[in-house]
């Protein structure tokens, strides 16, 4: 809450700068920040590496929180530069719809002109003149318009057409808004999970050393919280148990040479973003608006009309559901933009369409988005399509980024950063369930 009274106050005092001198002050800042960020990255490797203690791992999470925070202000900066630019960038469009309607008035008296002169004819023209040389002034006044006539039309494309790419711009712009704001919900969600697992760690240990090595040393606690704990996937009837969705990425990971922790991690970054999937039904198919699956309370924009709605109503048809009353994500409030993702994997119907006839030759079915099985092969051949089957950092990181925005674009890496760490997580579990489990055998 300090930290984002401080930037409230931070941006106020911007408000009166110029739009260029507002920039160049965000993105001074922006680069502050990223050397703060690089310098905690270094404190807190460092000290991992340490030995293993209690104020260690105290130091760690808090470095982490810090860090996280961080983050979230260079998000709020990115955001006040892009909301910027799409305030410029709609102040823009309405000044060039402007100049249009100028040139298409203009225009119309010039025809006008033309035309009426076109209904003279040359004997009129010349007995209605007091001399030869003012037919000669009206034939040149005459070309003058013709010529001002086609310098307007060509005004009149160019101004077309830079309003075609202004509205690309604005498109772009609101697109990059709501994955920023996507990732801020991440970013809060990460800050809240370390401050709980600080508070947990220090009240389980009651801050005492001998009490943590007993912690880290209890292997086989470890493994019995790994089997007993739920994989949170909201909108699945049945949820799998972690070693469950471990044995359906294993089997995903053989078809599709994508890692299981991987393929895990990219699930729950998924199912956990504003923990909405599943929670609204499209119910105009023409304007993609729809109702709440709880309350039926009015939501708009459930689902884009002209990407997304034709796909789905041909996915439900094929499996026998009712499209109006088929489970899909809700647009998050804070974000705007369209909701209309499907299943655990948040597969938008477009991009599942893609993807069916090679999922349904994999499964020898039509392919489900709302079974956890095929919803985990889809997510698979994605990641893998996109270099995830390399196995590598940068290959996974990469993919994550995909499959979160379409590209590689290094501003959303914190979503990438933090599906790495949630598979790094999950390659600790897989290795304590395996142990367990070979210890059991």
């Amino acid at each position: 809450m300090v930290m984002v009274m401080g930037m409230v106050m931070v941006f106020s005092q911007v408000l009166a700068q110029t739009p260029l001198e507002e920039r160049t002050k965000l993105q001074q800042e922006l680069e502050a920040l990223e050397v703060e960020i690089q310098g905690i990255e270094g404190d807190i490797t460092k000290t991992q590496q340490q030995k293993q203690t209690l104020q260690n791992q105290v130091k760690v999470l808090q470095s982490k929180i810090q860090k996280t925070n961080l983050e979230i202000e260079k998000s709020t900066k990115i955001l006040k530069d892009l909301t910027s630019q799409i305030v410029e960038t709609k102040d823009s469009i309405a000044k060039t719809n402007e100049q249009i309607q100028e040139k298409k008035v203009h225009m119309s008296a010039t025809l006008r002109q033309i035309w009426e002169q076109d209904q003279k004819g040359t004997p009129e023209i010349i007995l209605t003149g007091s001399t030869l040389s003012d037919f000669f002034s009206n034939v040149a006044a005459l070309q003058a318009l013709t010529s001002r006539n086609q310098q307007l039309l060509k005004d009149l494309s160019s101004l077309t057409e830079y309003l075609e790419g202004q509205k690309e711009s604005l498109a772009t712009e609101k697109t990059e808004e709501e994955n920023f704001r996507r990732i801020q919900i991440l970013q809060k969600q990460e800050s809240q999970n370390l401050q709980g697992q600080t508070q947990g760690l220090l009240e389980t240990t009651k801050g005492k050393e001998t009490e943590y090595q007993k912690l880290l040393q209890d292997k086989k606690k470890r493994a019995q919280e790994i089997r007993s704990r739920i994989f949170e996937l909201i909108g699945v009837p049945e949820a799998p148990t972690f070693g469950e969705a471990l044995a359906i990425a294993n089997a995903v990971s053989r078809e599709t040479q994508v890692r299981p922790a991987f393929l895990l991690a990219i699930i729950t970054q998924e199912s956990n973003l504003g923990k909405n999937v599943g929670q609204c039904f499209l119910k105009d198919t023409q304007t993609g608006s729809g109702t709440r699956v709880v309350s039926a309370a009015f939501v708009k924009n459930v689902m884009k009309p002209s990407r997304d709605v034709q796909p789905f109503l041909e996915i439900t048809q094929e499996l026998g559901r009712d499209p109006l009353n088929t489970p899909v994500s809700c647009p998050i409030p804070s974000v705007g933009g369209y909701g209309g993702a499907m299943g655990p994997a948040q597969f938008i119907p477009s991009t599942w369409k893609a993807y069916r006839s090679r999922l349904s030759a994999i499964l020898g079915r039509p392919a489900n988005p709302w079974d956890i099985k095929d919803a985990f092969m889809a997510a698979g051949l994605y990641l893998s399509d996109f270099g995830a089957a390399k196995q590598t950092y940068n290959a996974e990181w990469k993919a994550a980024l995909i499959y979160f925005s379409g590209s590689t674009k290094t501003r959303y890496r914190f979503y990438g950063d933090s599906v790495m760490r949630i598979a790094a997580n999950y390659e600790e579990d897989i290795k304590a369930l395996n142990n367990s489990l070979s210890l059991v055998q």
